[in-house]
């Protein structure tokens, strides 16, 4: 049930203990949050409130924030606190200056919203992203983004990638993080075996590429892998896989530049690979 009227929780004291979730961000960021995730900006709250299936626990606004966002806060569930405080109280309780002056506590939702890997890509799902060893925040943020502007079903992350509830992760995804369902963890080669199953095919990104993403008919049902900047994805599995690179200029202020940032990669790939198909 949403209410039509935000009933609005007014504190003065940094210390309150209502505030608790928020203490202290960026060390908390470092242990994790026992299942729960911080969510930044109106952007990302956005999404958590309308287009996300992680309920959320609580908010937290700077005073004025709760003017501008009195049409979003209609989709607060009633049960939900939302506490407005001071900027200068908001500064000492997360432990920075924290300019947009909005915050949420989400809860993670178990298992997200599928039971397994195999789960996940069951019904009308035709475009996979596959990440491994990806655990620059920045970079899966980066790519959850993408993934939402061009329509990705769903991204499975192998275990050794970080955790796209990360806060920093999700800020940089603009709620993408929240909007595009996921799966994480295993192995990449049990990632790809439940893709297979399911009658996927896998495209291996690299500046190795056998072929181009510019002239590649992409299959009807296709997952894409991006391995981590620097080694990139292994050999053997390049071998195995259809490999695809983005072609570069040349002598570019003299130096021949191979590659894109992995995020940068994802873009023009995505952009491709979700309008055409053999």
């Amino acid at each position: 049930m949403n209410r039509n009227e935000v009933a609005l929780t007014y504190l003065k004291d940094a210390d309150d203990p209502r505030l608790s979730p928020y203490l202290h961000v960026r060390e908390r960021d470092l242990v994790g949050r026992d299942g729960r995730f911080l969510a930044e900006g109106e952007s990302v709250l956005r999404v958590l409130l309308t287009a996300s299936h992680h309920p959320v626990e609580s908010l937290l606004l700077a005073e004025g924030r709760e003017t501008k966002l009195s049409d979003l806060l209609t989709n607060v569930p009633e049960d939900v606190p939302v506490y407005v405080v001071p900027q200068a109280v908001m500064n000492g309780v997360v432990g920075f200056e924290i300019h947009r002056g909005i915050l949420a506590v989400g809860r993670r939702a178990i298992d997200g919203p599928f039971g397994s890997v195999a789960a996940a890509l069951e019904g009308a799902v035709r475009t996979v992203v596959v990440l491994q060893g990806i655990t620059n925040h920045d970079n899966v943020g980066g790519i959850f983004r993408n993934a939402a502007a061009f329509g990705v079903d769903r991204i499975l992350l192998d275990g050794e990638s970080c955790d796209p509830l990360y806060r920093k992760a999700l800020r940089v995804s603009v709620g993408g993080t929240l909007a595009v369902p996921f799966v994480r963890g295993g192995s990449t080669e049990e990632l790809l075996e439940a893709l297979e199953k399911q009658g996927f095919t896998t495209y291996a990104l690299s500046p190795r590429g056998a072929g181009s993403v510019l002239t590649e008919p992409f299959a009807e049902k296709r997952a894409f892998l991006f391995g981590s900047e620097g080694p990139g994805l292994p050999a053997p599995l390049l071998a195995r896989l259809r490999s695809l690179q983005i072609p570069m200029a040349t002598g570019v202020l003299g130096t021949t530049f191979d590659s894109l940032n992995v995020a940068a990669s994802s873009a023009i790939t995505l952009f491709l690979g979700c309008q055409r198909s053999a």
